[in-house]
């Protein structure tokens, strides 16, 4: 999946380059990811019926894939191994819920 997502990410490099006469910078990425979020929050309110949205469930699965697509960007801009990171951050979480209270 980063594989794809940076190859993607790079055909929009070029298209933000010929448009606007500039890549999109980390910031410019993270804000796309907060205006995602805002999108994914509305999706996920069609989704439990409190928000009408057509064809919500294909616009739910699009959104969740935009939103995937922004952290692996956004982690690979940073330095960061997302699939390190997450297997790390899951066993800290299985640690501490075969262990509760103890040590935090």
């Amino acid at each position: 999946m980063t594989r794809r997502a940076l190859d993607v990410r790079e055909r929009y490099r070029t298209f933000e380059e010929r448009t606007y006469g500039r890549p999109w910078g980390l910031q410019d990425l993270t804000l796309g990811l907060v205006g995602d979020v805002g999108d994914l929050v509305k999706l996920v309110q069609a989704h439990e019926g409190i928000r009408v949205v057509e064809d919500s469930r294909s616009a739910l699965e699009h959104e969740l894939a935009d939103v995937l697509w922004s952290l692996l960007v956004i982690a690979d801009r940073c330095g960061v191994d997302l699939e390190a990171a997450f297997t790390r951050t899951m066993d800290g979480l299985d640690d501490a819920l075969a262990h509760p209270g103890g040590g935090t």
